[in-house]
């Protein structure tokens, strides 16, 4: 898979390339030094992922996002965000703008390389220190703003959603409910339609602004 790094720190730029390049099946195709270079380069290059800082000069590395893969994005690009900076609002705003994962640059190499497949494959990461303490404190205000689904969700489509909200993957999904991957890719699938979400961050982010993890029993 074919990834693109930006990131104005040449050091770290330069450091995330070679671990990524280290792995097997993942190409660093370009990088960018700041957030309007990156654009440019994702749009001539399309890259399979986009690594990118939250602090860039030009353009951050959250609008970058958005015009790269934000809900008005015709062809998104899967986008993940990676910092040395953890606030809360970063977080969230990342995103709102169509981030797919959200990592901390000390990050181990494993978890950098799992991030980037899973944007890849349609699934997301978030780093566990920043899961769901952020994301429940910017919906603790929002509560209720989000759209209810078109239909009801299953008993089993609750489960599931419990446990993406949780960050769990869909195989450690499958593990925890005695599924077939494709049973929860499936079911996935659905909570997505009935939500009205374009991937699973967007599931996450609607399971906390509905209220939902407030009523679904943790695991």
């Amino acid at each position: 898979m074919r990834v693109l790094i930006a990131d104005d720190q040449d050091m770290v730029r330069v450091g995330l390339a070679t671990i990524l390049d280290a792995q097997p099946s993942i190409e660093v195709v370009g990088q960018a030094r700041d957030g309007l270079e990156a654009v440019a380069l994702v749009r001539s290059l399309r890259p399979d992922v986009c690594l990118f800082d939250i602090r860039m000069p030009h353009l951050d590395g959250i609008e970058a996002t958005r015009r790269v893969a934000g809900p008005e994005v015709v062809e998104p690009v899967p986008v993940i965000v990676i910092t040395t900076f953890d606030e809360d609002e970063y977080v969230y705003d990342a995103l709102r703008a169509g981030a797919r994962g959200f990592l901390l640059k000390d990050a181990d190499p494993d978890l950098l390389a799992r991030a980037v497949r899973a944007a890849a494959d349609g699934d997301a990461l978030i780093a566990p220190a920043v899961t769901a303490r952020l994301l429940r404190t910017f919906a603790a205000g929002r509560e209720g703003a989000a759209r209810q689904p078109v239909e009801p969700l299953t008993a089993r489509e609750d489960e599931v959603l419990d446990l993406l909200a949780a960050g769990r993957t869909n195989t450690e999904i499958a593990g925890e409910l005695y599924l077939s991957l494709s049973t929860v890719k499936t079911h996935v699938g659905a909570i997505m339609a009935k939500v009205g979400a374009r991937n699973r961050v967007e599931v996450v982010i609607w399971a906390f602004e509905s209220g939902f993890v407030d009523r679904a029993p943790r695991r």
